[in-house]
């Protein structure tokens, strides 16, 4: 079935009798090609019924699918003709695990967080409106991205429609973690609302034998408040905000699940369709542990287990085994997570303290604040997140937490380059973003021994700070090669002349290996290991630049306001003739790809960085 699939709409011309089997290629298809190449599994494999019945009723790219997030959209890629990009999934290059515009004119939004897709489908109603055209906006959410508030700030505006605007609630019960909260409650009442859904459809399929009055009955019903439904389903919360809603409808069911868009494509207004999925759907270690099957590596499809052997610990790890050692010391420290435990490390502190680890849903602005209530209570949180996440919390952090001075630890996982996620996942602005906010302390560890010494300094400090370290396996140092830790104070590796590298945080490997090669074609280097951003250790820097004609700056973070930036604009503000030399990555947004990949390509790999720092200090020379 999948060979007459060529380009988008092809599935249209399968026969009914037929599907199923389409649909079964289908997850053959992505267990064969991800157990490969790594990706998004057991979402994928949850949508493949619900994504052919959207592809049978609409037409792309005319009609619009919008994906919450985007990782679940791999069947549509296959549908709309992209197959064979399969082969070069996450790579550079190659085809992207989410949707993209300029990939194709089928995906009509680039996504990659969570909870904004009914603002954007939204966005498109108004603007179809305005401009007098006729087609269908589908906006596609799990569950999960109801943990988040955006989604309700959309639901809220989508109200007042009096047009057409399909929201499919994609339920599996799952975000990437178990979901929580009263959202979570709610649905699993819909989902068990058997009464429900059974009366209902005895009663319209009894009116609709009436003679003359039945259907206007049968509309009469849908449109009073005090509907079958609102009398059998507590709180009705999206039929109470003027929001029609269909359903529970079997995600599994395509016959079932086109007829229902065909209904909701008649409603003028906005419409929510209730589809119950199974995440993981017909891989059996995927549907047993969805949330490991969430974001992988290449795997073996006949067991489940990863092929890629972990041999050491990675930063997150560290942190997690960090954390869990100091509560027990400390039974003010608390945890919170964004719906990312597992991701971010926090699994044995849930398991060890689960009264102090909150989990609030993929709704990262709350979690900055409930961290500073909790702070303000008097206990000393930690919020574990990544960087790309945290930008969502940009406003509390300044207003809640900083302005405040309040102790939050912000542990930012996945800072600098992440690789196969692309754009929307790289953890290239956090030290961008930080850095002007006042009050805020940032550091970064060069290694895992570093790490757990500055998540133990940071729950001394006085006020917030933020500890940025990258996703894969932790840099290892001797002990005795740590030095303590002291406020504002960077670490000096080898103290030289001629060239200066000052590196901060985890591209110390490459730096040490820069030096190296530097020192092979007989250059005197220098290196220090920044470790804070903020405050800069200006008492260094003012040594630095007496001794050295070349000073380098080292950071996996967009040069714009970044280390390098801070450090040129303090020998600036003082007048010191000293030449900065940033090595940082462009003002501009990383594609996916592997990191070593990605390094290179950004001019951050080490011989390239010694290439450039050599051609820096022969120019300086000449002056």
């Amino acid at each position: 079935m999948l060979e007459k699939i060529k380009k988008e709409n092809d599935i249209k011309k399968i026969k009914k009798e037929e599907l199923p089997l389409l649909a079964l290629e289908i997850r053959r298809f992505l267990l064969e090609k991800l157990s490969q190449t790594g990706g998004h599994l057991a979402s994928n494999l949850g949508v493949v019924e619900l994504t052919m019945a959207m592809h049978r009723t609409f037409s792309l790219p005319e009609d619009k699918i919008i994906w919450d997030v985007g990782h679940q959209s791999y069947t549509h890629k296959i549908l709309t003709g992209r197959k064979d990009g399969f082969d070069q999934l996450r790579k550079y290059g190659g085809m992207s695990g989410f949707p993209k515009r300029k990939e194709s004119d089928c995906d009509a939004f680039d996504t990659g967080h969570s909870s904004t897709s009914i603002s954007a489908g939204l966005g498109y109603v108004y603007a179809r409106d305005l401009k007098q055209e006729k087609y269908h906006v589908i906006s596609v959410f799990g569950d999960g991205s109801l943990t988040g508030g955006m989604a309700y700030e959309a639901l809220n505006n989508a109200a007042s429609l009096r047009t057409n605007f399909i929201m499919v609630l994609n339920d599996n019960h799952m975000s990437i973690s178990e979901n929580v909260g009263g959202m979570s409650k709610y649905l699993a009442k819909l989902r068990t609302a058997d009464i429900y859904t059974g009366l209902k459809k005895q009663v319209v399929r009894t009116l609709h034998k009436v003679p003359v009055v039945g259907k206007p009955m049968i509309r009469n019903i849908r449109k009073t408040k005090s509907s079958i439904k609102q009398l059998l389903v507590p709180g009705m919360f999206f039929e109470d905000m003027g929001i029609t809603y269909l359903g529970p409808v079997a995600g599994h069911d395509i016959e079932m699940l086109c007829e229902a868009f065909r209904e909701a494509a008649k409603v003028e207004g906005p419409v929510l369709l209730h589809v119950l999925t199974k995440k993981g759907k017909g891989y059996p270690p995927a549907e047993q542990y969805p949330d490991r099957f969430h974001g992988i590596g290449p795997f073996q499809v006949s067991t489940g287990l990863s092929r890629d052997k972990k041999e050491k610990e990675t930063y997150t790890d560290v942190f997690g085994k960090t954390l869990t050692k100091l509560s027990k010391e400390d039974e003010r420290i608390v945890a919170i997570t964004a719906a990312m435990a597992g991701g971010t490390g926090l699994e044995p502190f849930q398991k060890q303290f689960p009264n102090r680890c909150f989990d609030v849903g993929i709704a990262e602005g709350h979690g900055v604040t409930f961290a500073a209530g909790l702070a303000a209570g008097g206990l000393r949180p930690v919020f574990a997140v990544y960087s790309s996440f945290l930008q969502r919390g940009y406003d509390q952090i300044i207003h809640d937490v900083a302005l405040q001075k309040l102790p939050v630890v912000f542990a930012i996982d996945r800072a600098g380059i992440v690789g196969s996620d692309g754009e929307t996942h790289q953890g290239i602005f956090d030290l961008s973003y930080l850095g002007s906010i006042p009050n805020m302390t940032i550091l970064a560890p060069k290694s895992g021994r570093e790490l757990s010494d500055m998540l133990e300094y940071a729950m001394k400090l006085d006020g917030p700070s933020a500890i940025r370290y990258p996703r894969g396996t932790a840099y290892e140092m001797p002990e005795e090669d740590c030095q303590e830790i002291r406020y504002g104070k960077s670490e000096i590796i080898a103290w030289e002349s001629q060239i200066a590298i000052i590196s901060y945080g985890h591209l110390f490997e490459e730096a040490v290996t820069v030096r190296r090669l530097l020192k092979e074609k007989g250059y005197s280097c220098t290196l220090v290991n920044g470790r804070f951003a903020k405050p800069l250790d200006t008492d260094m820097l003012e040594e630095v630049c007496k001794e050295h004609r070349l000073v380098v700056s080292m950071e996996e973070n967009v040069q714009r306001g970044g280390f390098g930036e801070s450090i040129i604009a303090y020998y600036a503000g003082r007048g010191k003739a000293v030449r900065v030399l940033p090595l940082a990555l462009p003002d501009d947004y990383v594609e996916h790809g592997s990191i070593g990949v990605l390094r290179k390509e950004m001019g951050l790999d080490a011989q390239t960085m010694a290439d450039r720092i050599e051609t820096a200090y022969q120019e300086q020379e000449k002056l």
